[in-house]
């Protein structure tokens, strides 16, 4: 205080002490309540003064559309973006929508692919002749696969509605959970194009590849790309008002990072130049080749995702479902690696090149776990070399060795533990697990 006096003028020294004075001629149980009282006054009085943005900023948020108000949302309100060209979010709700799930997919499919398109030829200056081929390699790509991941994250997501709300998914939540699922398509679409060229792969889902059409070729690669740029598109506009929104996000990125580091484990099973060391062929390369190409990705990113628009955010009930679905995950691509020996090419929709591509798949690994010295030798001199014949001389071996069996077993270990782990879970319907597995359980393709 006496700082304060000596550096004021000496009309304020006047007046401050006087104030002083006049406060310590006060008793002292008065001057006690009155800084008692001044020291409120400025506390609270502070409080209200750095609350009061916080309030206006409620306000402001209240006077926003919200994604239960509007059919289409006025991204300019809810989502900024000022670095971006396209800052399209919000998107229309159909009066009628079909009751058949798979109908209703398709149609919403119909919509993702005419929006992408009018926004590509909007946004970034496109053409016919690129939006053409664009809307061609979509089509071509996306259509005609079994859509089991996007019509699980559909499921997934009605499933938990129904559980934890009791009703059913309004249209709005049903588009917006379509529109899900197809992302997750897109990824997967994106996935096989690349695979398709790294594995020089003939046939995909019962037609030629991509990549194998005469006017294509390595363009394929570029095209790969935009069905990823795809995924982030329809995130964008179906959930870029949602608060959950870069949830979403950041799970895609962190699962096709996944995806791509188990493909560069399965690419670099084998020495890229030299001679090929079935050596490296372990179960436990294997398993994470597995659980980050094929796991992470096809099954507990749709349940994931799902989870998310449902509003779940507990981490134990995420960290039990993807200990549940990495399981589910690998039983899965060791029913591919069997089908991919044994499946029927017009039933599985491919054909088969495993033995050939010297790939570390799942009957290999278990076949070299249990060959003796005569078995190995066989197998040494005939797996990985694109010859049919030696091709054939494989599954004879695969046959005498009794893999065909131990797949069994594995399927039903595997079965037995999905059961096990299941009586733990709590925060998500079982239904959801179950579902899931239904699809998949001994599969012909």
């Amino acid at each position: 205080g006496a700082v304060v006096v000596l550096r004021g003028d000496e009309a304020h020294k006047e007046a401050i002490l006087g104030v002083w004075e006049a406060f310590i001629a006060l008793p002292t149980h008065v001057r006690f309540f009155l800084s008692l009282a001044i020291f409120a006054m400025t506390y609270f009085g502070a409080g209200m003064f750095v609350a009061a943005p916080a309030k206006q900023s409620e306000e402001a948020t209240a006077a926003s559309p919200s994604s239960s108000s509007a059919s289409t949302i006025d991204a300019k309100e809810v989502f900024k973006t000022p670095a971006s060209c396209d800052n399209v979010v919000g998107f229309d709700v159909p009066s009628s929508l079909p009751a058949n799930e798979k109908e209703f997919f398709d149609f919403m499919l119909d919509k993702l692919q005419e929006e992408i398109i009018k926004d590509t030829g909007d946004h970034y200056e496109m053409k016919t002749e690129a939006l053409n081929w664009i809307n061609e390699m979509i089509t071509y790509n996306v259509k005609g696969g079994k859509m089991n991941r996007g019509l699980a994250c559909v499921d997934c997501f009605a499933t938990m509605i129904r559980a934890r709300e009791n009703r059913e998914l309004t249209n709005k939540e049903r588009c917006q959970a379509a529109a899900l699922g197809w992302a997750l398509e897109f990824l997967q679409a994106f996935f096989l194009v690349a695979d398709d060229i790294m594995d020089e792969s003939v046939t995909r889902r019962g037609q030629p590849c991509w990549y194998r059409l005469p006017n294509i070729h390595m363009i394929a690669i570029n095209d790969s790309f935009i069905l990823e740029t795809c995924v982030y598109k329809i995130l964008k506009r179906y959930f870029g008002h949602e608060p959950y929104y870069y949830q979403l996000v950041d799970l895609f990125l962190e699962t096709t990072r996944q995806t791509e580091y188990g493909q560069l484990m399965d690419l670099t099973s084998q020495p890229l130049d030299g001679e090929k060391d079935l050596n490296r062929f372990t179960m436990e390369r294997y398993k994470t080749i597995v659980r980050y190409k094929t796991a992470f990705y096809s099954f507990y990113l749709p349940v994931a995702a799902g989870m998310i628009m449902a509003g779940i955010s507990q981490p134990k009930a995420f960290q039990q479902a993807r200990e549940i679905l990495l399981i589910m995950g690998e039983y899965f691509q060791v029913q591919d690696d069997y089908l991919d020996c044994y499946g029927d090419p017009s039933v599985i929709g491919k054909i088969g090149t495993d033995i050939q591509d010297n790939k570390c798949c799942w009957l290999v690994v278990t076949a070299l776990n249990k060959a003796n010295a005569a078995q190995r030798q066989v197998l040494e001199a005939n797996y990985g070399i694109k010859n049919k014949k030696k091709e054939a001389v494989i599954k004879k071996l695969y046959v005498e060795m009794g893999i065909e069996a131990d797949f069994k077993a594995y399927e039903e270990e595997s079965y037995s533990e999905i059961q096990r782990l299941l009586a733990n879970v709590k925060d998500v319907p079982h239904a959801v697990f179950t579902n899931f597995l239904d699809k998949i359980y001994k599969r012909a393709k």
